[in-house]
């Protein structure tokens, strides 16, 4: 089989470069799995959970917020507005933080920090529902 490479950048850092068998992807208009020699594409990203499928192993698992994907003859680029691995993400802890960040939103004083506070929420809430 051949191989796919696969560039996963976030604004922070470079998260993977590497040769992959597959990867599905959480695409604006639906999910969609991209191998070697895909025709080229260019789709916004939803937020959700992108799997990365290499040597027979079980998929690696990434949650992913807004950005885009490009296949071209090289391969998949995805650039992600945000972008962490599902495996180092505390269910616990996730749950503190949209607690804290409903009490955020309950207690803005302003409707500016209301506003904020509820983008910070949203964000958490779409990352516990990828985790499900």
């Amino acid at each position: 089989m051949s191989k796919l490479h696969f560039d996963l950048v976030s604004p922070e850092r470079l998260l993977i470069s590497a040769e992959v068998d597959q990867v599905d992807v959480p695409g604006s208009e639906g999910d969609f799995g991209v191998l070697a020699n895909h025709a080229p594409l260019m789709t916004a990203l939803r937020p959700g959970v992108l799997t990365i499928q290499s040597q027979g192993k079980a998929g690696e698992k990434f949650f992913v917020r807004g950005g885009f994907a490009e296949v071209t003859a090289r391969g998949l680029t995805i650039l992600a507005e945000e972008a962490m691995p599902l495996a180092e993400l505390d269910r616990a802890a996730l749950e503190a933080r949209i607690r804290n960040a409903e009490e955020d939103v309950a207690d803005a004083r302003d409707e500016a920090r209301r506003e904020r506070a509820q983008e910070t929420l949203d964000r958490l809430r779409e990352l516990q529902a990828a985790l499900h």
